[in-house]
């Protein structure tokens, strides 16, 4: 994971989402910061806008920091607030984070997760490449060092599928079968940690 900014609202989608969620939970009688009886009801306005959604963070998922092809159907948003914790949220462009729908589902509606969006410091994670495990950045204040752990194992983004990509990302850089300038948008958090390590 590396930090990321958060990008502007498209066109129409308050219309399109946040006006249309909001009516529908007035219906409803459910308050806006209020959970609602079941997530799982709320009607999914903002899957109009994956395409959108995609095309801002460039294909680049938040918590994998990996590009991935729309075309493969794959794009998911994720509530960074779950839909289950605050129902107006579920509406929300800025509380939107592009997601591979294996990240998705491991977040799932927990909250013990950093959030990519301005993510401090800069270097919260770091790689080893020799293995491809990612590991909290030994100079993190105890409280710090915590929550990057627990994003870490409730992500599972020490899977061996992911920590054997980073690993063959950074041999291929290393063989010269892809240039630098490529993995910045193709890995970006194995393109920071090639940079920052000075390799």
């Amino acid at each position: 994971m590396i930090p990321i900014s958060l990008q502007p609202e498209p066109p129409g989608f308050d219309k399109a989402v946040r006006r249309k969620g909001h009516q529908w939970l007035k219906k409803q009688g459910i308050a806006l910061n209020n959970p609602p009886p079941k997530a799982s009801d709320l009607p999914p306005y903002w899957r109009n806008y994956n395409q959108h959604l995609w095309q801002a963070y460039s294909g680049v998922c938040a918590y994998l920091a990996i590009y991935f092809e729309q075309a493969i159907g794959a794009t998911s948003t994720d509530h960074f607030v779950p839909k289950s914790a605050k129902a107006g949220d579920a509406y929300e462009w800025q509380n939107y984070r592009l997601s591979c729908p294996t990240m998705n589902r491991n977040k799932h509606g927990f909250s013990d997760v950093l959030d990519p969006v301005g993510l401090k410091p800069k270097h919260t994670f770091y790689i080893n490449f020799a293995s491809g495990k990612i590991a909290p950045a030994p100079n993190l204040p105890p409280p710090q060092k915590s929550a990057a752990t627990k994003t870490i194992a409730r992500l599972r983004l020490n899977s061996p599928v992911n920590n054997e990509m980073r690993a063959r990302h950074y041999t291929d850089y290393a063989k010269g079968d892809c240039s630098l300038c490529h993995l910045a948008s193709y890995s970006p958090f194995v393109h920071q940690e090639i940079v920052r390590q000075e390799l």
